[in-house]
C-alpha cells in the first residue's frame, strides 16, 4: 500500500510518498511560513509524483475530544475538523488547505487524517485538567490536550522495550513526554502548542498574572498578544535568532541567555516527566535540534546524572523524527482494519 504522507507543519508542508516496504520514492518540501502553501503550489508538487499512491495521510494538530485516533476524511469529519480550527489556528488551517489541495491534485483516493493530539488521548485526568471554573471546562471543553503525538509515539517505539521513557521532540516547536508501556501519561504542551518549554519564537508557559498586567500597561489586544507569544518570543525574543545553530555559534550575552534559559527549561521539563513515570529507562531526543544539537543534548543530560541519565541505568537515545512512518502505519492500519496497539 503506497501512501503519500502530507505533513503541514508550523513553517512548511512536507510531502512524500513512501512505497508498501516504507522505502521512500519521492518528497519535496514546500514553504508555508505563517500562511498556507497555495494550492497551486501543492498541486504542481504533485504532478512530479513517480506513482499513484492508494491512500494519502494527513497530520492534523488537533483532534479535540472528539478524534482519539486517525479516522477516514468524509465531509462530516472535514466539518468537525473545521470547528477545531480555533484550537489550533496556526496550524489547522493549514492542514486543512493542504487536505483539499491534494484532494484535487490526486482525486479519488482515501484520505485519512492522523492527529498530533490522539496519543496523548490516554493522559489520566490528573495531567489534562487545568484548575479552572467548572463552567469553562464544561462549556469550552477547557483541558491539556498535548500535541506532536505523532513525533512523540514513533520515538517512544525506537527506545525498544524500555518501559519508562521521555521523549524529547526539539524543533522550531518543542515538547516532552512521558511515556509508560507505550502510552502517554504526561506532556508538556497543554490546551494549545503554547505551553511547556521555551521553542523558537513561542514563549512557552507564562505566567498569566503576567500576561494580564502586560495587557493593561501596553493596552495590547487580543491579536497583538497572541502575535507576540507566537511569533516574537522565544529563542528569538531573547536573542533576535530563532535558528539554534546561530545561538549556539554565538558568544554574546544574550546568545548565553537565550540558550541558558532553553536548557534551564528543558531540564526542569524532562524531571517532571520522570517524576510522572516514577523512573527513567530511556531518554529520547528527536525533532530538528534534538537530532542534530549535540551541545543541547550534552547540557541537558549534565544536568540530569541524578537520574542516572548519564549512567548505564538510562540509555540516551538521537532518533530522526520520522512523523511520515507514523502517519503511514496509522493509515494502513486504519484501512486494513488493524489494532494500532498490536503493530
Amino acid at each position: 500500500m503506497r501512501v503519500l504522507v502530507v505533513n503541514a507543519g508550523s513553517s512548511s508542508i512536507k510531502l512524500s510518498l513512501l512505497d508498501a516496504d516504507d522505502s521512500e520514492l519521492w518528497s519535496t518540501e514546500l514553504a508555508a511560513p505563517r500562511a498556507v502553501a497555495e494550492a497551486g503550489a501543492v498541486a504542481a508538487a504533485l504532478a512530479e509524483l513517480p506513482a499513484r499512491p492508494d491512500v494519502a495521510g494527513h497530520r492534523i494538530v488537533h483532534g479535540g475530544d472528539r478524534f482519539r485516533e486517525a479516522v477516514v476524511v468524509d465531509e462530516h469529519v472535514e466539518a468537525e475538523l473545521r470547528e477545531l480550527t480555533a484550537l489550533a489556528p496556526l496550524h489547522q488551517a493549514k492542514s486543512l488547505a493542504a487536505l483539499d489541495a491534494v484532494r484535487r491534485a490526486v482525486p479519488n483516493v482515501p484520505e485519512v487524517a492522523c492527529f498530533d493530539t490522539a496519543f496523548h488521548a490516554t493522559l489520566p485526568p490528573e495531567a489534562t485538567t487545568y484548575a479552572l471554573p467548572r463552567a469553562w471546562r464544561e462549556r469550552y471543553g477547557v483541558r491539556r490536550y498535548g500535541f506532536h503525538g505523532l513525533s512523540h509515539a514513533y520515538a517512544a517505539r525506537s527506545a525498544g522495550d524500555a518501559r519508562k521513557v521521555v521523549t524529547c521532540h526539539l524543533g522550531a516547536g518543542a515538547s516532552l513526554c512521558a511515556v509508560l508501556d507505550g502510552r502517554s501519561v504526561d506532556t508538556t504542551m497543554g490546551f494549545t502548542p503554547l505551553e511547556g518549554l521555551v521553542m523558537a519564537t513561542r514563549s512557552g508557559s507564562i505566567d498569566p498574572g503576567l500576561l494580564l498586567w502586560l495587557q493593561r500597561q501596553e493596552r495590547l489586544g487580543v491579536d497583538e498578544m497572541a502575535d507576540a507569544l507566537e511569533h516574537e518570543s522565544g529563542i528569538f525574543g531573547l536573542a533576535g535568532t530563532a535558528d539554534m545553530r546561530e545561538l549556539l555559534e554565538r558568544e554574546d550575552r544574550d546568545a548565553q541567555l537565550a540558550l541558558d534559559v532553553y536548557i534551564h527549561r528543558l531540564r526542569a521539563g524532562i524531571a517532571a516527566m520522570v517524576a510522572s513515570l516514577g523512573g527513567l529507562d530511556a531518554l529520547v531526543f528527536t525533532g530538528g535540534i534534538g537530532e542534530r544539537a549535540a551541545r543541547v543534548r550534552e547540557l541537558a543530560c549534565a544536568g540530569l546524572d541524578y537520574l542516572g541519565v548519564g549512567t548505564s541505568a538510562v540509555r540516551v537515545l538521537t532518533v530522526r523524527a520520522r512523523e511520515d512512518l507514523e502517519i503511514t502505519r496509522q493509515a494502513r492500519a486504519l484501512l486494513r482494519g488493524e489494532n494500532l496497539e498490536r503493530l
